[in-house]
Parts: C-alpha cells; sequence; structure tokens
C-alpha cells in the first residue's frame, strides 16, 4: 500500500492531535448538553470546538481536488486516513465540518449543482452555517433497490409539487437542518429506462406539506440530535430551479455521491473498531479475576488476536 505524502502525514497528524486535546475531553460534556437541551438542540460546546477547528485550518477535508477558503486538496485516499482518524471520536467528523450527510450532499451540490444552488445551499453547508438531510429510502417498498421508489415531483408551471414518503431521512431532526436533497420519479411513464426516471431536487425543510412522522430508532437509539426521520411530503411545492443537473440524472447523481460516502463512512467504522479494540485491551489488562488479568483467562488472548486481525483486514480491504 502506497505511503501518504510527508505533508498530508503532517496534516494526519494534527488532526489526530486535535481530536486527543480538543474533542475527546469534552465527549461527556456534550452528552450532558444534549440530555439538558431535550435532546433535539445544538450543544454549545459543539459550536465552541468547531470555530476552534476552523481557526486551525482543520475543516472541510472531504471534497477531492477541492482548494481554496474551503477545502485541503486531499483525494479520496488521502482523506480515507482522516475519516479513520475521526471514526475513532463521535464527535470529531462534525468538529471538522466532516459529517454525513453534509458531505455527500456537499459533494452533490459541489459536482452537479447550479451556481445559485452553489450560492444558496454549498457556502452556508462549507462554512458549517447549516446542515442538511437525504431522502431517499422509502417505507412502502424495497428500497435496496432505488428503482423502486415512488415519491413524486410533477411539473406545475414554474414549480415541482412533491408526494410521499421517507424514512431514515439522516439529519431530519437536527434543528440547523436547512435543506434535503430528495430522490423522486420524474417521468411517470412505467415503460420508461429503470434508471432515467427518477431525479434529485432540492427541498427546504421549511416547505408547507412537510410532516415528521417519527424519529427511526435503531436498538432504542433515536441518534439524537441529528436523528433519522420518518417524513410525509403532501403537495410540496418548490421552485423548478431547485432540480439537480435536470430530470433523469438522479440516479447518475447519486452513484457520484455514495461512491466516495462508502469509502469514508468504512474508514469511519474502521477508527472506531481502533477505539474499542482499545478499550478491551485496557479492560482485559485491568481486570482481575481469580488472581490474574481476565486477558490471560480462557481464550481471551485469541480473541484480542482475532479482533486485531479482522480490523487490519477490514483496513487493507478498503484502502487496497
Amino acid at each position: 500500500m502506497k505511503d501518504l505524502k510527508p505533508e498530508v502525514q503532517a496534516f494526519l497528524d494534527r488532526v489526530s492531535d486535535f481530536i486527543d486535546k480538543e474533542i475527546r475531553p469534552h465527549e461527556a460534556l456534550y452528552g450532558q448538553q444534549v440530555e439538558e437541551g431535550g435532546r433535539w438542540c445544538v450543544p454549545p460546546i459543539m459550536e465552541e470546538m468547531k470555530s476552534k477547528a476552523r481557526k486551525e485550518g482543520l475543516w472541510n477535508f472531504f471534497l477531492p481536488g477541492y482548494e481554496g477558503e474551503f477545502g485541503t486538496g486531499l483525494t479520496n485516499f488521502e482523506y480515507a486516513h482522516l475519516a479513520e482518524k475521526m471514526g475513532s471520536c463521535g464527535l470529531a467528523s462534525e468538529v471538522f465540518n466532516c459529517s454525513a450527510p453534509d458531505t455527500g450532499n456537499m459533494e452533490v451540490l459541489e459536482r452537479y449543482g447550479s451556481e445559485e444552488q452553489k450560492e444558496q445551499w454549498l457556502k452556508p453547508l462549507l462554512a458549517g452555517e447549516i446542515r442538511s438531510a437525504f431522502g431517499m429510502t422509502e417505507p412502502g417498498v424495497a428500497s435496496s433497490d432505488a428503482t423502486n421508489m415512488e415519491a413524486t415531483a410533477v411539473l406545475d408551471g414554474d414549480e415541482y409539487i412533491i408526494n410521499g414518503e421517507k424514512w431514515w431521512t439522516s439529519g431530519a431532526g437536527d434543528p440547523r437542518c436547512k435543506i434535503i436533497i430528495f430522490m423522486c420519479v420524474t417521468d411517470q411513464d412505467p415503460d420508461s429506462p429503470r434508471h432515467k426516471r427518477h431525479s434529485q431536487i432540492l427541498v427546504p425543510t421549511d416547505s408547507k406539506g412537510i410532516e415528521t412522522r417519527k424519529m427511526m430508532e435503531v436498538f432504542g437509539w433515536d441518534d439524537a440530535p441529528h436523528g433519522h426521520a420518518h417524513l410525509k411530503f403532501t403537495d410540496v411545492r418548490v421552485p423548478k430551479s431547485n432540480m439537480i443537473l435536470g430530470e433523469g440524472r438522479g440516479f447518475e447523481i447519486a452513484q457520484g455521491r455514495l461512491g466516495p460516502g462508502r469509502i469514508h463512512h468504512c474508514m469511519r467504522a474502521i477508527g472506531l473498531g481502533e477505539r474499542v479494540l482499545q478499550m478491551m485491551c485496557e479492560r482485559a489488562q485491568s481486570r482481575i479475576a481469580f488472581g490474574k488479568p481476565i486477558a490471560q483467562l480462557g481464550g481471551n488472548f485469541g480473541v484480542i488476536a482475532n479482533s486485531r486481525i479482522e480490523l487490519n483486514m477490514a483496513r487493507l480491504l478498503t484502502l487496497q
């Protein structure tokens, strides 16, 4: 596997140091502020950490090749190493403005958005002033096959009228969420090519006709304050200019969005796995039973070794 360039390694070291000194010590405070704020809130400590990270130039790592005021010019391979570090601390991605679904949504707007869309939505997202959501999965169909999606956007003069339901709409619970990238059927002819019927359109969250039916849970966890919402859209009207790239281009956009995102998610999961392995080793050495550390009991050394091997394997599989 190729090595990182010296300047990228130095940047990675800066990110790791910031996580250890400025983010990890505030994890408990963040959780406390979420509870005190009623869960669906903006914890003040998050905004403080974001401000500090941005001042230090640790901001918007994810747009490959994107340089200037917003962006670092890193490749996807280089960014993957940063994603691993951020994954070891659940707050880090947001602190550096590298959280899903914002990263993918910003990539969509940067690659495919009009100048008007970039000005209105990409710039405040890059600045960390707002958050966003992505509406793709639907409750009524098997959405793993995205051609099954049934939500519609019908052109009516200079506006699209949107109807349908989305769930697992990541980020929609955040009070800073101002825009949803919404995947929908714009070609109502069922005999048209399956991958040319869908489009992606920008739907402001304050649009009339959007109902939050519930926040989804996984094993009782609601992922507040960001969440994954079940939303219903009833005759929601948005300007024609909110269409991204053009009708029938939805799958083209989705592939451009989801490809890099899969790498980001994998490396974040590996980073979290590294932290869990560290915790397991510390526990195995500090917990005493029958007069010895539990690492020395049964097959626990083997369990730890297998975890190390599996993480190494996953990391190589993702990066190579």
